[in-house]
């Protein structure tokens, strides 16, 4: 066979209504082999033709032709043809379908028909002519869905060198088959197309001229025909290509994964998404981790801790135990913020070592950010109760804390206002004993730091921080409650907007302690009444 060189060339494609002899004639880009064979139909010939057919079937009113009109059409229609190689595709009525050779159906044919047929009646079957008769050998006919039969005039050889689907229909007939029809064919288009990639012997040059759909499209009509090359060739594309989302990979990965253990050679493409180890490694979300936590530039660590916590709650139910890699990386960042409290505190650190004192200033600010950090991880995971323990149990750091200026210290006040969130909204559940010693600890400290809060921390919200504080206050029993809350009426009271807003809280213990028993002693009394009631 030649070789293909593909050639653009104007076909003709025709329409032919039976309704006055009218024919229409429209030039679609065919790209013609040496052979007179299509290599890949344009998509435009299946559009376009599905435009005709709805107009075809579209009603229009009647109206008396007029006589100038019946005379132009009473000469026979003349049928163009390319000088060249002649090429047919067409688009044709039913009753053309028949035959290719059948002749047009002239003006005076037509007036006869008497009366006119409806347009409802008119036919719907649309055909489409592929190849060039004088140099095949067969057709094979596709018949698809919206009234298409697609006739395709092909060369036996062909079909059987490349496909084992025509090779077993063609070789087991004695007689040569002259015609072959497909049922229920779901994509005639790529159908065509697929056929069409028999002749052509750059498979791979056709190949980056498509979209990932479309060659999905393809290799699951090679599959059915059985057509190893074209098969090859697709999933070679599909291991090169770039997939532009999650959506594309999935579709993707399904289509190619029955295809295992077939020689086909997908594992390249397999491998794109999965490793050959059955889970990730701990080691690796602990290299991520301290990555993320050691990183010096500002900006990028932000946005990674960032892009990580998304991806964690994403996949919190696939990753449940990975939260040792994250307690281990809890207790390096408290030991490192506890060392940086402790020099910081030192005497011999004056004022005019100025240098140390801002580096460790803004080491306690990086430290108190990613503990922060990895308490938001351990809230969203469900598994921040051991963190609750671990920080109701830093009495030491809570004593270095207040010797350090506000500036320098406020930033550890985050995490406490984080633990407080959580346990208000039940995101984390400590015993009773840890959380009388979390507020006993650490609320004063908060509150000593709660103008610097509201100013120095972006993330900070005030009215949720004194929601969880007023919370988890109120999960204490009743003599704990009137002893913090009085506390801090203290504190409110000289402080003001300064100091958190706890009315709310303040609120619910005094109905408990004043209101809630006179009402009970109420009931009870009246409970007791009726009950020595004479009957």
């Amino acid at each position: 066979m030649l070789s293909v060189q593909i050639l653009e060339k104007m076909a003709e494609i025709r329409l032919t209504r039976v309704e006055q002899g009218q024919t229409k004639i429209k030039n679609v880009p065919i790209a013609v082999t040496p052979e007179g064979f299509w290599c890949c139909p344009s998509p435009a010939v299946f559009q376009k033709s599905v435009k005709v057919q709805n107009t075809v079937n579209k009603p229009r009113p009647s109206s008396p032709p007029h006589k100038s009109n019946i005379q132009k059409k009473q000469a026979p229609v003349t049928e163009k043809r390319p000088t060249s190689t002649p090429l047919r595709p067409g688009v044709v009525s039913e009753n053309q379908s028949a035959t290719a050779d059948a002749p047009a159906v002239t003006a005076p044919a037509a007036l006869e028909r008497t009366p006119r047929p409806k347009p409802d009646h008119l036919p719907r079957k649309v055909s489409i002519e592929f190849g060039e008769p004088g140099t095949s050998d067969m057709k094979v006919i596709l018949l698809g869905k919206q009234g298409f039969c697609v006739k395709l005039s092909v060369h036996r050889n062909v079909l059987i060198e490349n496909s084992s689907f025509f090779a077993k229909k063609l070789l087991e007939e004695e007689d040569a088959l002259p015609c072959l029809e497909i049922d229920d064919c779901e994509d005639a288009e790529i159908y065509v197309e697929t056929v069409g990639l028999m002749y052509c012997k750059d498979m791979k040059q056709r190949m980056i001229k498509q979209t990932v759909p479309r060659v999905l499209r393809i290799l699951k009509v090679a599959e059915a025909l059985g057509f190893n090359q074209c098969i090859h060739s697709c999933v070679q594309y599909l291991e090169a290509v770039p997939w532009v989302d999650d959506d594309e990979e999935e579709k993707v990965v399904s289509s190619i994964l029955h295809l295992q253990g077939e020689g086909i050679g997908v594992t390249p493409i397999l491998k794109r998404v999965s490793s050959n180890s059955s889970a990730p490694s701990k080691d690796t979300l602990s290299q991520i981790m301290d990555m993320v936590l050691k990183s010096n530039e500002e900006r990028g660590r932000r946005e990674m801790k960032s892009i990580v916590l998304k991806l964690l709650r994403e996949n919190n139910s696939s990753l449940p135990s990975y939260n040792e890699a994250i307690y281990n990386s809890c207790r390096s960042c408290l030991n490192a913020l506890v060392s940086c409290f402790k020099q910081a505190t030192e005497p011999e650190l004056n004022d005019s070592i100025i240098t140390g004192k801002e580096m460790l200033v803004k080491q306690i600010a990086l430290e108190s950010d990613n503990l922060t950090w990895l308490l938001e991880i351990l809230a969203d995971r469900q598994a921040a109760d051991d963190f609750a323990i671990m920080w109701a149990g830093q009495q030491e750091l809570a004593t270095l804390h207040g010797k350090l200026p506000i500036m320098s210290r406020y930033h550890v006040s985050c995490i406490t206002a984080r633990l407080f969130v959580g346990i208000g909204r039940g995101q984390l559940l400590p015993s009773k004993e840890t959380r009388q010693i979390l507020l006993k600890t650490w609320l004063q400290p908060l509150i000593n730091d709660y103008s610097w809060l509201q100013h120095g921390c972006r993330s900070f919200d005030r009215k949720v921080v004194e929601e969880g504080i007023g919370r988890t206050i109120l999960t204490l029993p009743l003599e704990d409650q009137q002893s913090i809350l009085l506390s801090w009426l203290g504190s409110f009271l000289k402080a003001g907007d300064n100091c958190p807003n706890l009315q709310r809280a303040f609120e619910v213990w005094w109905r408990r302690t004043f209101v809630r028993p006179y009402v009970e002693s109420q009931g009870n009394s009246l409970h007791m009444d009726s009950s020595i009631a004479p009957k």
